[in-house]
C-alpha cells in the first residue's frame, strides 16, 4: 500500500490509458472520483455508486472493474484502462466504438463507457464470441435506453472486423471522436 503523506493522503502511481499516472488520495477515495477529479478523465461515469448499473467500469490489469467499488490505494502498480484508452489515436475510433457508432448503439450515451470497456475486454479474451456470450456481458450493463439490440449488434460486428472478417473502415467514419 502506498505512503501516506503528511496530510494523510497516498500517492498513488499506476498506468493509465498507457501513459505512467499519479494522483494523491485519501485512503476511502474511489478510483471513480481519482480517475474523475484527480485526473480529469471523466469518460468513467458515475451512475448507481453500488456497483449495479456498470457505468463505472474500467479495466484493471485486463479484467473489468467497477471503479466505484474500488479503493483508489487498491490500484497501486496496476495498468487502468478508460472508455478514453479505447481509441487508438486521438481524433480514431476504435473497432467497436466505430461499430456502436454505425449501429446506433448508444443514444443518452450514460451507459456507454462502460459497456464499451467490458466489451473490449472480453473480445480480447474471446475473439469469436457468440451472441448469447455478448448478451451475457452487456447484461451486467443497466441502458434504458437502446433496448440492447444494436449494442448486441455492433458487438458483434466489431468482434469480426477484429478478427479480419468485417468490412474496412472508410477513413470518415473514424474522422470523429
Amino acid at each position: 500500500m502506498p505512503q501516506l503523506d503528511a496530510k494523510g493522503r497516498h500517492a498513488v502511481a499506476f498506468t493509465l490509458n498507457g501513459r505512467p499516472a499519479a494522483v494523491e488520495v485519501e485512503t476511502r477515495t474511489l478510483l471513480t472520483d481519482a480517475l474523475r477529479h484527480g485526473l480529469g478523465a471523466t469518460g468513467t461515469h458515475v451512475g448507481c455508486e453500488h456497483g449495479v448499473c456498470g457505468a463505472c467500469t474500467v479495466s484493471i490489469d485486463g479484467v473489468p472493474a467497477r471503479a466505484c467499488l474500488t479503493l483508489a490505494v487498491g490500484i497501486e502498480g496496476c495498468a487502468i484502462r478508460t472508455v478514453e484508452g479505447l481509441a487508438p489515436e486521438p481524433g480514431r475510433l476504435g473497432s467497436l466504438q466505430a461499430a456502436f457508432r454505425r449501429h446506433h448503439a448508444l443514444q443518452c450515451g450514460f451507459c456507454t463507457a462502460g459497456i464499451l470497456v467490458s466489451l473490449d475486454a472480453y473480445l480480447a479474451l474471446r475473439p469469436s464470441p457468440s451472441r448469447r456470450e455478448i448478451t451475457e456481458v452487456v447484461g451486467g450493463h443497466l441502458c434504458r435506453c437502446t433496448g440492447y439490440a444494436p449494442i448486441i449488434e455492433a458487438a458483434l460486428e466489431a468482434a469480426a472486423e477484429l478478427r479480419g472478417e468485417g468490412p474496412a473502415l472508410a477513413p470518415s467514419e473514424n474522422a470523429h471522436a
